[in-house]
């Protein structure tokens, strides 16, 4: 991890004493307007940012940690996990007196500079990391600031805590039912490029077929919402191909399959067997009943708060994890229907 540039820095750099630094950085007296913008100049071109640790010893603290969900706006009224998560972490943070600041990137260049201004705003005493990418610049920013902070489903840093589930298990358990069914073609709609976990399940799927000498299915991008299961549909079925399961990176991308399946003509699980992941309650609803992988994002978010709580008290950095996600067995899935050459 690169040298922290503090004012000393600074003040070094820029030819002035520390105190001038100081009062140039915090609009203080006694600097003039020329020195203020030379001071300032200097600590952007040197990469200083204000120590939100040591300001916290100074003051009281905020009371409050920070959310910036990194996705459009209206993931939160379309996916189930945001909000079990949150209901976990508030289950913890309502009886420790603390508020949960929740902020939306559109984008993940967007996020993590929210989150960056969030942090240097001295708003938050600590923040929830989802969404993670395999290169996530907000561990630099974090490790920078010394800022408390929680991974979510995905590895920690220097100083990054993590709460994980254990998925791999529990989609490699339903990878292996599909195969002991019968099917020996089987695609898989990914999600979002990039991210930890869409990363993961793609690995699962792709471990498991070859692990028993099984050809790789067709692979569909998509980005975890029931437009972009729409989509895989639509590709995946209307081709002379149509593989015998399909396994969706999450339920909202298998409801989506399944409802643009019936659109076309294909019959769930006569023609084609689908499944998901999160087990979402919507999913037992849907015709047929979807199969999944059962998660728990709001036992994710009790143990997340709890030791993003125990972090901002001066705690050690952690990586724990939770009981693992397990299979969900319904009528969306069955043996493979021979089929005329």
């Amino acid at each position: 991890m690169p040298k922290r540039i503090s004012i000393v820095d600074v003040a070094r750099e820029a030819g002035v004493a520390i105190s001038s630094v100081s009062a140039a950085l915090n609009g203080g007296p006694g600097v003039s307007e020329a020195t203020r913008a030379r001071v300032r100049e200097t600590a952007d071109r040197m990469g200083w940012v204000p120590s939100v640790r040591g300001r916290s010893l100074s003051s009281k603290r905020t009371r409050a940690l920070g959310l910036v969900v990194q996705r459009q706006p209206g993931v939160l009224e379309a996916d189930p996990f945001f909000a079990g998560f949150i209901g976990g972490v508030e289950s913890v943070l309502e009886s420790a007196g603390y508020a949960l600041l929740l902020q939306i990137g559109r984008s993940a260049a967007a996020g993590a500079d929210r989150l960056r201004r969030l942090a240097l705003s001295g708003a938050v005493d600590g923040v929830f990391l989802t969404d993670v990418s395999v290169e996530d610049p907000r561990y630099a920013l974090l490790d920078h600031l010394q800022l408390p902070a929680v991974a979510v489903n995905a590895p920690g840093s220097v100083w990054v805590s993590s709460v994980t589930q254990d998925h791999r298990s529990g989609l490699s358990a339903l990878m292996e039912h599909l195969i002991a069914l019968g099917h020996r073609d089987i695609a898989h709609v990914a999600g979002t490029p990039g991210l930890v976990h869409s990363e993961e399940r793609e690995s699962v799927w792709r471990c498991v077929l070859e692990s028993h000498g099984l050809p790789l299915g067709p692979v569909i991008t998509g980005d975890f919402t029931t437009e972009a299961g729409a989509r895989a549909a639509d590709a995946l079925l209307g081709g002379s191909r149509v593989p015998t399961a399909v396994v969706c990176a999450n339920d909202l991308m298998a409801i989506g399959f399944l409802s643009r399946a019936k659109a076309l003509g294909v019959g769930v699980p006569d023609d084609v067997s689908v499944t998901g992941f999160d087990g979402v309650l919507l999913g037992a609803h849907v015709h047929p009943p979807l199969t999944t992988v059962m998660t728990l994002p709001g036992a994710l978010g009790t143990r997340a708060a709890e030791v993003l709580l125990a972090s901002v008290d001066g705690g050690p950095r952690v990586d724990e994890t939770i009981a693992p996600a397990v299979v969900v067995d319904r009528a969306s899935v069955a043996p493979p229907r021979v089929r005329m050459a």
